[in-house]
């Protein structure tokens, strides 16, 4: 054995290690140098010459696209609100029933017959009993009583899903429903007529 130190191994040791001088590949030094390459073009695209949109501008304008569709797709709801039948496929209804009881029951109990909000379950309805009504009602919401407009919380199918399944709680029997409150009691004036 000779003494002439092995070429491939370097001085370099830690814990009885020696390192080992191995070439890297290649195709991996030409791969890392396209890295800093694309590195050094991204930065100057972006960020020297300004010459693309950054992630903010490129947010804000996909923002405004999808504002348009969306007040487009509202103002169409709202143009067809006074046409809208009750949907009857089950999959809406089921829906509505789950956004129902997750929105709606708080102020209206779970089967319609009303708490902080109106029995849904008569025929006395305070702001219009037909179904146009009922989607206008949840949908602009009442304020001044408490009713939150939700056209900003639901897509306009969700508000015909859940205006769908109320109109399926008319006549139902809840126990101790709220009395009905669009009519002044029979021995009280009606000081709005």
């Amino acid at each position: 054995m000779s003494d002439a130190p092995d070429p491939l191994l370097l001085d370099h040791e830690a814990d009885g290690i020696r390192e080992l001088d191995n070439q890297l590949p290649r195709w991996w030094v030409w791969l890392f140098n396209l890295t800093i390459l694309f590195a050094l073009c991204y930065l100057g695209f972006y960020h020297v010459w300004a010459k693309g949109d950054l992630m903010l501008a490129e947010y804000q304008r996909e923002m405004e696209i999808g504002d348009a569709i969306k007040a487009k797709a509202l103002a169409q709801f709202e143009a067809d609100l006074a046409t809208l039948v009750p949907l009857e496929d089950e999959p809406a209804l089921a829906q509505g029933g789950q956004i129902f009881a997750q929105m709606c029951a708080p102020c209206h109990r779970g089967d319609g017959g009303g708490l902080v909000g109106p029995n849904l379950t008569d025929d006395y309805w305070i702001h219009g009993a037909a179904f146009k009504d009922n989607l206008r009602t949840i949908y602009h919401g009442v304020p001044d009583k408490g009713m939150v407009s939700w056209k900003n919380l639901l897509k306009p199918r969700e508000v015909l899903a859940v205006g769908s399944y109320i109109y399926t709680l008319r006549g139902t029997q809840p126990p101790k429903p709220k009395p009905p409150e669009n009519q002044a009691p029979a021995n009280v004036p009606n000081i709005y007529e």
